[in-house]
């Protein structure tokens, strides 16, 4: 996979994953306009749409007529925010990238402070929000993936994470060659650097539509972070055997002394519930082998983490 050359060594690139977004479109490019002239370095938007329902991507080529900072690329199916955000960042052509949702829960005018973070010597910086306005359901969920964040990133760092990010865009010189379709970017991020700050941003209620970060996707993301980046579902199978071998040894000297003092063993109802626990135990050790497993064949098979169909130059472009 051959990425985008990055040919200023100024300039920001913004980079926005799409997702049935059409009519917010227009009023995020304009609010993104607005800031970005103000930084008085070159810049460019990159929409990427994620295989939107709507007509997003109708909207994105009307609005890149006279708009010759846009650039957008059409995925050929719903691949993910994450594997969005990585087609967008290898498309980069400036020295410092930013990301954010296209909800515009993250305000385009607190760019300017990540970038100042950003000078002062790190390579990656999140906007980190003062009060999140997520509905109540949505809580568990994201408390949830935070935990798994923490497993994967280090707790530290798992406080500070959001969609709001600003980092050199040389960073993605240390997941060029990636070819996974599970793809968490802050994992990748880490690959590249220890230089990590935050700075304290607004988060906006969002302004139209619902999220489409269901309980279930974020469950199964948690996951994905857990058993695809993180060693721990392992050692807790380890430590779980070893219990029950401890367990298993207890069973074993009360089966003796009932025997010795009683001439007699334990009863059906306790060699069942013995071999009830054990065989559950064994069934969750091999659970957790199974997703690794299962994560170890879907690399091998090699398949890309997305594949454009479309972009706004009007060529059909390749798969990464």
């Amino acid at each position: 996979m051959v990425e985008n050359a990055v040919s200023e060594e100024r300039g920001v690139s913004v980079v926005v994953p799409v997702f049935n977004s059409a009519p917010g479109i227009p009023a995020l490019l304009e609010r993104l306009e607005g800031v970005l002239r103000g930084l008085a370095e070159p810049f460019e938007v990159i929409l990427v749409d994620d295989g939107s329902q709507d007509d997003s991507w109708d909207t994105i080529v009307r609005s890149a007529d006279g708009r010759p900072w846009l650039r957008g690329f059409q995925l050929m199916r719903n691949y993910g925010q994450h594997n969005a955000l990585l087609c967008g960042i290898r498309a980069a052509a400036y020295a410092t990238c930013v990301t954010l949702d296209d909800d515009l829960q993250n305000p385009p005018e607190e760019i300017p402070k990540l970038l100042a973070r950003l000078a002062e010597g790190y390579d990656l910086v999140y906007g980190t929000p003062v009060a999140v306005r997520h509905a109540r359901r949505h809580r568990l969920a994201s408390a949830m993936l935070r935990f798994a964040l923490a497993m994967a990133l280090g707790a530290k760092t798992a406080r500070i994470v959001s969609p709001l990010r600003a980092f050199r865009t040389r960073l993605r010189r240390a997941f060029a060659d990636v070819r996974t379709p599970s793809v968490v970017v802050d994992i990748l991020f880490t690959w590249a650097t220890a230089r990590i700050g935050s700075v304290s941003v607004r988060h906006d209620r969002r302004a139209q539509g619902r999220t489409t970060y269901t309980f279930r996707r974020r469950f199964v993301q948690a996951l994905d972070l857990i058993t695809g980046f993180s060693t721990l579902p392992l050692k807790i199978a380890s430590v779980v055997g070893f219990l029950f071998t401890l367990f298993g040894l207890g069973v074993l000297g009360y089966v003796l002394v009932i025997h010795l003092l009683y001439g007699g063993v334990p009863g059906f109802p306790f060699l069942a519930s013995t071999i009830a626990i054990f065989s559950g135990a064994q069934l969750f050790a091999l659970g957790v082998v199974g997703e690794y497993l299962a994560r170890m064949y879907q690399r091998i098979m090699d398949r890309p983490p997305y594949a454009v169909g479309e972009t706004t130059e009007g060529r059909v472009a390749t798969t990464p």
